[in-house]
C-alpha cells in the first residue's frame, strides 16, 4: 500500500482515506481478508436463497412489500427491478466528489463480509471508482433512512451498466459506454444484492466526513482573521491568557485562544494605542472569539466522533452475523449522523456572523478607533469595501437559513412502513452549501482586516510577523491592499481561494508554528 491507493478491508475506514479516494483520486484495493469474508458471508446467503422459508431481502420484497414471498425463478429481476425503479433521483447533478465518497463508503460496508454481496460485484465496485466513471446522482430523492436510497440506486444502476456516468473527462454518456472502454463486466445482481447496495448511510457520511475537513481548514483560517481585526481594531491581546481559559476549560475554546496569541506575538499594535479612545473592553465580536470558534471547535470534535463510529459501521438491512444468522434491523437509520450535520451548520452559521460582525466594526468609523470610513482611499469618493461586508451580510443571512435543523423534519413514506426517516441527506446538502458560504465570510474578513492593517502600517505602527506574512502571501495571492476604488470582485475571489485551499494557515505557520 501507498500513498496512491487505499486498502479496504473489514474493518471500516478512516475520514482520511475517504478524502484521498473522493477528492484525489486514490485507487481503491480489496484486501485479502474481505475477499475471504465477501464469500464466506455469500455461502450463508446462498443456503438461505435455497430454503423455502422466506428471508427479507433474499426472497422477499422489500419495504411495505416484504410480506410477498419470491419464487427462485423471479429473484435476479427482483433484484435489478429495486434498484431500477429506486434510481428515482431528480434536479441537479451532485458533485463527483460527493459520489465517489458514497460509492466507496458502500464499498466498504460491503467488504465487511456483513451484507452477502459476491466478491466480484465489490471487485466492479472498486474497478468503476479506479476507472474514474462517477454515476449521475441527483440532488432529491434520499429521505435519510432505509439508507440514501435514490442516490445509492444511480450508483449501483452503473454497476449494471445501466443509467448514465460521467467519464474521467468530464463528459457524460451512458453507463454501458463507459464499462465496456475500461473493459468492465456489468454485474448481474443475485439474491440480496441489488438491496445490499442501497442501503446504507453512505451519502450523507461522506458528506459529512468532506464538511469537518473543510471546516477545520476554516476554524483555524477564522482564529486567523480575529487575530488580524484584533490587532487592526488596536485591541487588547490580554484576554487571550491562558491562564484565563484554564479556568473555563472546554478544549476548543484554550486551543483557538493560543491559536489568536501565536499570531498576534510581537504587534506593536494590541492593547497600546487606547489613550485617544480609552476602552475598558473590546466589544463581543473581539473579546469572545475564542469561545465562540473554541465552541465550534468542540461540536467538530463531536461530530468526527460520530463520522469516525459510522466508518467503523456496517449498515445494510438484513446483515449477515458471524454465526450464520440474517437478520433484519433499523442500522440504516440516518439519526445520527443527521444530527451532527444540522449541528455543524448551526456552528457554521454562528461562526460567520462574528466574523461579519468584526468585519462591520472594522469598517464603521464610529468603531474602528481612527480607521477611515469603509477602509476608503477618499471616502465619499471612494467606497471603499462598504458592499464587500454587503455582501458578507446577504452570506451570513443565508447560512440563518441554511441552521434550521432538517432532521426535525420527518416525512412518512413507503405505505407508512417508513414512518420516521432522518432527512440526512438533506441535512449534508444544506451544510456543503454553508461550508462553502462560510469560506466566503472568512475571506472577506480577512481581505478587510488585512487592508485595515496596512492602514496601520502607513501610519508607523508595526503589525506583528505573523500578520505581515498574511499581508505578503495575500497581496501575491492578487488580491490587492488599499487605494482607490477598484474592480473588487477579483480581489474578493482571490482572497477566497486562498483561505479555501488552506493557503491562509500556510502564511502564518513559518511564522508561529502549527496551528491546531
Amino acid at each position: 500500500m501507498d500513498m496512491h491507493t487505499v486498502v479496504v478491508g473489514t474493518s471500516g475506514t478512516t475520514a482520511e482515506d475517504v478524502v484521498a479516494v473522493a477528492r484525489h483520486g486514490a485507487r481503491v484495493e480489496l484486501s485479502a481478508a474481505a475477499v475471504e469474508a465477501l464469500a464466506a458471508a455469500r455461502l450463508i446467503v446462498d443456503a438461505l436463497a435455497a430454503k423455502p422459508e422466506p428471508v427479507y431481502g433474499v426472497s422477499t420484497g422489500f419495504g411495505a412489500l416484504a410480506s410477498r414471498h419470491i419464487s427462485t425463478e423471479l429473484r435476479a429481476q427482483l433484484q435489478r427491478n429495486i434498484v431500477r425503479s429506486h434510481a428515482a433521483g431528480m434536479g441537479p447533478r451532485v458533485e463527483r466528489e460527493v459520489v465517489r465518497a458514497l460509492m466507496f463508503l458502500r464499498l466498504k460496508t460491503v467488504a465487511s463480509g456483513h451484507t452477502g454481496v459476491r466478491p466480484e460485484v465489490a471487485q466492479t465496485m472498486a474497478d468503476v471508482l479506479n476507472a474514474g466513471i462517477t454515476p449521475v446522482v441527483h440532488e432529491y430523492g434520499s429521505l435519510g433512512c432505509s439508507g440514501d436510497l435514490a442516490p445509492l440506486s444511480h450508483c449501483a444502476l452503473t454497476l449494471m451498466g445501466e443509467g448514465e456516468a460521467e467519464g474521467p473527462d468530464g463528459t457524460v454518456r451512458p453507463a454501458g459506454e463507459f464499462l465496456a472502454a475500461h473493459g468492465i463486466a456489468p454485474v448481474e445482481l443475485r439474491e440480496k444484492e441489488g438491496l445490499a447496495l442501497l442501503n446504507g448511510t453512505d451519502g450523507m457520511l461522506g458528506m459529512l466526513v468532506m464538511a469537518l475537513a473543510d471546516l477545520r481548514n476554516l476554524y483555524t483560517s477564522a482564529d486567523i482573521t480575529a487575530a488580524l481585526s484584533l490587532e487592526a481594531l488596536l485591541g487588547t491581546d490580554k484576554v487571550l491568557a491562558p491562564e484565563l481559559h484554564a479556568i473555563r476549560p472546554h478544549p476548543g475554546q484554550g486551543v483557538s485562544a493560543d491559536n489568536m496569541s501565536r499570531v498576534l506575538a510581537g504587534s506593536g499594535l494590541t492593547g497600546h494605542h487606547q489613550d485617544d479612545a480609552p476602552r475598558v473592553q473590546d466589544a463581543y465580536s473581539v473579546r469572545c472569539a475564542p469561545q465562540v470558534n473554541g465552541a465550534g471547535r468542540d461540536t467538530l470534535d463531536h461530530a468526527a466522533l460520530v463520522a469516525g463510529r459510522e466508518l467503523a459501521s456496517s449498515v445494510d438491512n438484513p446483515v449477515v452475523l458471524p454465526d450464520g444468522r440474517v437478520e433484519s434491523n433499523g442500522n440504516f437509520h440516518g439519526a445520527p449522523v443527521a444530527y451532527v450535520l444540522d449541528f455543524l451548520a448551526i456552528v457554521a452559521a454562528d461562526l460567520g456572523s462574528i466574523c461579519e460582525r468584526r468585519t462591520d466594526r472594522l469598517l464603521d468609523k464610529n468603531r474602528s478607533h481612527g480607521l477611515p470610513p469603509f477602509l476608503a482611499d477618499d471616502a465619499g469618493v471612494d467606497s471603499g469595501l462598504m458592499i464587500a461586508q454587503y455582501t458578507q451580510a446577504a452570506l451570513v443571512s443565508e447560512m440563518k437559513r441554511l441552521a434550521v435543523p432538517a432532521s426535525a423534519d420527518s416525512i412518512p413514506s413507503s405505505a407508512m412502513q417508513e414512518d420516521h426517516v432522518s432527512m440526512g441527506w438533506s441535512a449534508a446538502r444544506k451544510l456543503r452549501t454553508a461550508v462553502d458560504n462560510l469560506a466566503r465570510i472568512v475571506a472577506v474578513e480577512l481581505y478587510a482586516a488585512t487592508r485595515a492593517i496596512e492602514l496601520r502600517a502607513a501610519e508607523g505602527l508595526t503589525p506583528a510577523p505573523a500578520s505581515e506574512a498574511v499581508v505578503a502571501a495575500l497581496r501575491a495571492a492578487g488580491a490587492e491592499g488599499p487605494g482607490p476604488d477598484r474592480f473588487l470582485a477579483p480581489d474578493l475571489a482571490a482572497a477566497d481561494t486562498f483561505v479555501r485551499e488552506g493557503r491562509l494557515v500556510a502564511a502564518v505557520e513559518p511564522v508561529t508554528g502549527p496551528l491546531a
